[in-house]
Formats: structure tokens, C-alpha cells, sequence
């Protein structure tokens, strides 16, 4: 019988202090356009400049996470998160308030780092990965709901993610000082799935670029378009923020059941229709379906997408790089989708939006059968243009010496084994009932 597997909470708890900025986002741009004389534009500027910072910290960090060391390297994150971002929640200056911001953001995408490194090196990478997903859904949700109750302010959602750090900083003594160590042949100086990699950073940037793109204007989309209130539009936005715990527990339900190429490609596809149709929303019907769908499926497919990057290589580097691509992509992305709706309208930017995803799940699909497959067990036999023999039921790569997936097929070599002879079969008669 195989070990029971648990939940590495403290790497969860990392994982959500990590990933809380950009999902509060909407929330912090809106208060600081609201507490603070700056312009819708310049609080969308804020709010990019943080999460460049974060991307800026997953590139800079991305190889020397296990010679500083993952434990001193989250309590450092952790620390410029909870100074920079309670240092712009307690000023009114303005370049304080931007200053703060970048330097939090810095510390949220280092935190970010170690987690998605520490993940990588897991058994079972998707089982961490949805794990602090649904950890971070629930407190942005908790976050959202609270916040509006407690009075205006540009501070409040900045001091959420300050004492979120400040609460997961106990937990990091329970980190590892380093990172797992990877097998032997993993141990090169070059990134292996080289290629692979490259294809996946660069369709991680568009996809949470579309995703951003919508998620940036969905408030002008329910108010101007579909002539909603703004209650209305907040509890939608409420309801879908629920369906992505919903989806997130789907995902770990689901586990790697389907493998990763469709999660991945047939949730592209669909969040392509979701964007459109909430795009080209026109009354509340339309516009709910649209956005709680689209929410329920995000994070489904956003879990498979850091599985397969984490499963690219065990030290995490391609988990990291793909992370801060992404995170690439969600700071464009409200800015795009302001730029596309104004220049051609709500419905327009929806279709070109969805049409993106479509051309885009191809080569993420692609990489997914390339290299993202369900591992094969020891001993297990890939035939040529076939399945695998045999399968682990975890999506992450185990330790050991087991095939690559991903690497070219190769030619079934014979091997002569030693065993007992089998004794001759004696010859039958045409009954075939006695022998002779």
C-alpha cells in the first residue's frame, strides 16, 4: 500500500500569500482611484506597476532559489510584502503609496517564487496547486465581502494582503531550507523541455492577458452595457467568486483523471465562449451566465496550467518563469481591454479576445500531450503510437528513475530474461481431450 498523501499546508499558506495581490487587484485599483487624487488611468498604473514588479521578481529569482535557500528566501518575500504594502496602506502620498506598492509586489512575487519552486518538486503538483488556489479564492472572497463593510479607504485591501503576510511568516519555519532534491539527471545547468517551455511562458502571457483583458472591464460590461446597478453587479461578481471555489474543488476532485491536455484545451475553448458571451452581454441573464461560468472555469484550468509547468522540471525553474509570463499578461490585461473596448466596443473586444484563446489553446494543448502526460510507472511500457501500460494516478512527475513522457519514442529494445523453462506441452489428438 502506497502512503497517504497530505497537504503541505505551510507551501499552501505561502502559495495564497503569494498569489492575494492579483487576485484583489480589482478592488485595490478601484479604492485607490476612489481614496486617493489619482485618475482611473494612473490607479490602473498602480496597479500595473505591482504586478511588473511581481513578474520582476519571478525572472530575477527563478535559478537562485535553492542557493539561497527557500525558507530565508520566503521570509525575506514575505517581509517586503508586509512593509510595503502596510506602509502604503497607513500614507496618503501618493509616492509613498506607489512606492509601497512596487516593493509589496516585489515581496508577493518572491513569495510566489518559492512557492511555485517548492510545488515542482512535489509528488503530486496539482494536488498543492489547487489546494492554494482554493485557499486564495476563499480569503479574496472573505476580503471582498468584508472590506465594503468596514469604509472607504485606499488601505483596507492593501492592509489584507500586509496581514496576510504577517500571519504566514510562523509557518515558513516549517519550510524546507532549500529545495527537494532532483534526480540526478536533472542536475545540468540548461533548462530541460527547453522549447516546450518557451511555448508555454509565451501562451500563459496571452492567456492571462485575455483572461485580465475582460476581467478589467467587466464592471463598465455590467454597468454600461447591460445597464445593471451596481449592487447587481457586485453580487454577481460575489456569486462568482463562489463558483470558483466550486471549480477549484472540481479540479481537485478530478485530479489527473483526464491527464492535463484536456482540462487545458477543451477549458480554453469554453472560457473563449464565456468571454464572448459576457462581452456582448446585454441584460443580467447574459451577463451572470457569462461571468460565473467564466469564473468557475479559470481556475480549473489555471491549476492544470501550474502543473504543467511545475512538471517541466523538478527544481521549479520553467514553474517560476511560466508564473511570471503570466504574470505578464495580467498586468497588460486591463489596459488591453480598455484600449480594445474603446476603440471597438464591448462585443468586438470579446470576439478577438475569445478568438485568441482558441489559437492559443492549440500550442498549450500541444505542449500539455508533449510533455505533460500522466507519468508512466517504473518498469512501465510505452508501445509506439500507443498508451501508456500503465499510469499514476498523481498529475505531478514522481521521484525516480521514471520515462519521460515527453522525450522522442524510442525503440522497444528485447531483453533477455532469466527464468525457469516452461516444461514442453505434450502433443493432443484431434479430440483434443487425451493426450497421447
Amino acid at each position: 500500500m502506497s502512503a497517504p498523501r497530505t497537504t503541505p499546508w505551510p507551501l499552501v499558506a505561502l502559495f495564497t500569500a503569494g498569489y492575494l495581490a492579483p487576485y484583489l487587484l480589482p478592488t485595490t485599483v478601484g479604492r485607490l482611484d476612489s481614496g486617493l487624487p489619482l485618475s482611473a488611468t494612473q490607479a490602473g498604473a498602480v496597479g500595473s506597476a505591482l504586478l511588473l514588479s511581481s513578474a520582476a521578481a519571478g525572472f530575477v529569482l527563478a535559478s537562485r532559489v535553492e542557493r539561497i535557500g527557500s525558507r530565508t528566501l520566503a521570509r525575506f518575500g514575505l517581509a517586503l510584502a508586509l512593509f510595503g504594502y502596510g506602509g502604503a496602506a497607513l500614507t496618503t502620498a501618493v509616492p509613498a503609496v506607489v512606492a509601497g506598492a512596487v516593493l509589496g509586489g516585489f515581496g508577493s512575487g518572491t513569495a510566489t517564487t518559492v512557492a511555485a519552486t517548492l510545488i515542482a518538486g512535489q509528488r503530486d503538483p496539482h494536488r498543492a496547486s489547487t489546494a492554494g488556489l482554493l485557499t486564495v479564492s476563499a480569503l479574496a472572497g472573505a476580503v471582498y465581502l468584508t472590506v465594503p463593510r468596514l469604509g472607504p479607504g485606499h488601505g483596507l485591501p492593501l492592509a489584507a494582503i500586509a496581514l496576510t503576510a504577517l500571519v504566514v511568516w510562523p509557518l515558513t519555519g516549517r519550510l524546507p531550507d532549500g529545495v527537494p532534491a532532483a534526480p540526478p539527471r536533472h542536475h545540468k545547468a540548461r533548462l530541460p523541455h527547453a522549447r516546450s517551455g518557451l511555448v508555454l511562458a509565451a501562451a500563459m502571457l496571452c492567456w492571462s492577458l485575455a483572461q485580465n483583458s475582460l476581467w478589467g472591464v467587466s464592471g463598465r460590461i455590467g454597468l454600461d452595457q447591460a445597464r445593471l446597478s451596481e449592487a447587481t453587479v457586485g453580487a454577481v461578481f460575489a456569486l462568482g467568486l463562489g463558483a470558483g471555489l466550486t471549480g477549484v474543488l472540481a479540479a481537485g476532485a478530478l485530479g489527473a483523471r483526464l491527464g492535463r491536455a484536456v482540462p487545458i484545451g477543451a477549458g480554453t475553448v469554453l472560457i473563449a465562449g464565456c468571454i464572448a458571451l459576457s462581452a456582448s452581454s446585454t441584460d443580467l441573464t447574459s451577463f451572470a451566465t457569462g461571468e460565473i461560468a467564466w469564473n468557475t472555469l479559470y481556475p480549473v484550468v489555471l491549476s492544470y496550467l501550474i502543473g504543467l509547468a511545475a512538471s517541466l522540471d523538478p527544481r521549479g525553474r520553467w514553474a517560476v518563469l511560466v508564473g511570471s509570463a503570466s504574470s505578464l499578461g495580467t498586468a497588460a490585461g486591463p489596459l488591453t481591454g480598455s484600449v480594445l473596448s474603446a476603440q471597438a466596443g464591448f462585443p468586438a473586444m470579446g470576439a478577438v479576445l475569445g478568438a485568441g484563446l482558441l489559437v492559443i489553446a492549440l500550442p498549450m494543448t500541444a505542449v500539455a500531450l508533449h510533455t505533460g502526460g500522466r507519468p508512466l510507472l517504473p518498469g512501465a511500457i510505452r508501445r509506439r503510437g500507443g498508451h501508456p501500460a500503465a499510469l499514476v494516478a498523481a498529475t505531478g512527475t514522481p521521484t525516480g528513475a521514471v520515462p519521460q513522457i515527453g522525450a522522442p519514442e524510442q525503440p522497444v529494445v528485447q531483453i533477455a530474461v532469466e527464468a525457469a523453462a516452461v516444461p514442453a506441452q505434450r502433443a493432443y489428438d484431434k479430440a483434443g481431450s487425451e493426450a497421447l
